[in-house]
């Protein structure tokens, strides 16, 4: 079999060699064949003339040279868009990932699982401005998309082929990816992996990027839930909505009959009319949704549906 490694890099001039060597003392105690995706996202230093050289003496390597700096998602949706192995692994080029841990993943995938994603249990970076954030993020993360990981933010991850290649990435979604092929009803399972301190260079993650994980996190959670019926989930917001501005009316309009309580002057009757108006604006936005729903589906003959296996008897059996 073959196996493709995906490794997405932004100015990483000292570490290319150290991990392709690495990477090269796995390959050679393998019985697979490995090709190595190298995708330059915009470096401004030697990285890129650095895979050259490395390409000249190794016609496995590939070398995607992105026009300016993508983003890390973008970096690895190239990347699988150029795999061609039976098996993708993708992994970071700061040295912070162990290509030793590669044979890990792939025994996990030989055992029949679709996804294999690493878990840095002995994480080495500092607690309170990257681990603490991480735990805090995987459990959030967990929760709302009933995937339990321990840590969706190691990019040292196997996919079998076929899955990797049905799931289009956008923002930040690459933490997400486990998450996301859940929804084709995949097996996915975790390992423990080694963490190393970086080396050389500076991280490319801050704090700064909660809240686009955050927000994608929305997306995620909406795609796997919703994506083919949006109108259940804005229907419903519509439906309490209105419903309460219609029980606050109905209220007002009981006591004004029967009590005489004067309606003009109190703000209630403001919030319910603001309520029922929201309550149809939440239908009429989960109605469009279904017509873009399914614009998006049959426009692209995208499925509702993943289908793992078809049997069927033979001709012969059949007469």
């Amino acid at each position: 079999m073959s196996v493709s490694i995906i490794i997405p890099l932004l100015n990483e001039e000292k570490n290319i060699e150290i991990l392709y060597n690495e990477i090269q003392e796995v390959a050679a105690r393998s019985r697979y064949t490995f090709e190595i995706v190298f995708v330059d996202d915009g470096s401004t230093d030697n990285s890129l003339s650095i895979l050259e050289s490395i390409q000249k003496e190794n016609p496995q390597v590939i070398i995607i040279s992105l026009r300016k700096n993508f983003g890390q998602t973008a970096a690895l949706s190239a990347g699988f868009d150029m795999a061609g192995g039976e098996i993708i692994i993708a992994m970071d080029a700061d040295l912070q990932n162990d290509p030793a841990d590669i044979p890990l993943l792939l025994e996990k995938i030989e055992e029949g699982y679709d996804v294999v994603t690493g878990w840095r249990f002995d994480r080495k970076d500092p607690f309170f401005s990257r681990k603490l954030p991480s735990q805090i993020a995987n459990k959030i993360i967990s929760w709302t998309t009933s995937v339990n990981l321990h840590d969706y933010g190691c990019t040292l991850k196997a996919f079998k082929r076929e899955v990797i290649k049905s799931i289009h990435l956008y923002g930040e979604m690459h933490r997400f990816i486990p998450a996301i092929a859940s929804g084709m009803g995949i097996s996915i399972t975790e390992v423990k992996v080694n963490h190393r301190p970086r080396r050389f260079g500076s991280s490319k993650y801050g704090i700064s990027r909660t809240i686009r994980v955050i927000l994608d996190l929305v997306t995620v959670k909406f795609l796997l839930s919703y994506s083919t019926r949006p109108i259940h989930v804005f229907g419903t917001m519509g439906l309490l909505s209105g419903g309460v501005g219609f029980l606050i009316a109905a209220t007002m309009t009981f006591q004004r009959q029967f009590y005489g309580m004067a309606m003009s002057d109190r703000p209630l009757i403001f919030l319910s009319i603001l309520l029922m108006f929201v309550g149809v604006q939440f239908i009429t936005m989960g109605l469009i949704a279904e017509m873009l729903s399914r614009t998006y589906h049959e426009s692209q003959s995208k499925p509702t549906y993943y289908i793992r296996n078809v049997l069927k008897c033979s001709e012969d059996k059949r007469n």
